[in-house]
């Protein structure tokens, strides 16, 4: 939903039930009515917060491949890409999106070159298909670029939610794969 209508009609929400609750007073100050809206009301800042929350990523042991390296990229890869669910969310400057948009992007191509690098000079011997991993995903990301480009309301929560979901399942997944062989290697 376009970040303005949905400022809009949680505004309107609360501009609703403010009315409520007036009215209800107006017709008795005991009216049960008013009093739960008005816990309710006080509740929506907390609701906001668990519910905002959940579109954020945090960093967790298990995300941990051994390396440090790679392990300070996956997490600033994570504020990275909390930073454009920040602008997809809330409203912000247009450059905003796109800088951070752009960041995300450069820095995740920063990131490859390093675990390739680090992969290719211990002889991964499923380099290849690592590699073939990072190369579809850079292709999926410079679509949604380009879509971004054209019409970019329609596509930056689509490239928040591709990236979120891609990053964690790549690290659980086939990074896991290497970093076992890397630290045999006696990568830190």
């Amino acid at each position: 939903m376009n970040k303005q209508w949905s400022m809009f009609g949680l505004a309107l929400l609360l501009l609703i039930v403010i009315t409520v609750i007036l009215l209800g007073f107006m017709v008795s100050v005991f009216n049960p009515v008013s009093w739960g809206l008005i816990i309710v009301l006080a509740l929506v800042p907390y609701i906001h917060k668990r519910i905002v929350a959940n579109r954020f990523l945090e960093w967790q042991d298990s995300y941990s491949v051994g390396i440090e390296a790679i392990d300070n990229d996956h997490k600033k890869l994570l504020n990275l890409i909390n930073q454009l669910q920040t602008a997809a969310h809330y409203q912000t400057d247009p450059q905003y999106e796109r800088e951070a948009f752009d960041a995300l992007v450069d820095y995740t191509k920063t990131h490859f070159r390093r675990e390739e690098e680090l992969m290719q000079t211990h002889g991964y011997p499923a380099f290849t298909a690592h590699q073939g991993e990072h190369t579809a995903m850079i292709a999926k990301v410079d679509e949604l670029m380009r879509r971004y480009n054209d019409k970019p309301q329609d596509t930056i929560e689509e490239a928040v939610q591709f990236l979120k979901k891609w990053l964690l399942n790549h690290i659980n997944g086939t990074d896991q794969g290497y970093s076992g062989f890397l630290r045999d290697k006696g990568v830190k």
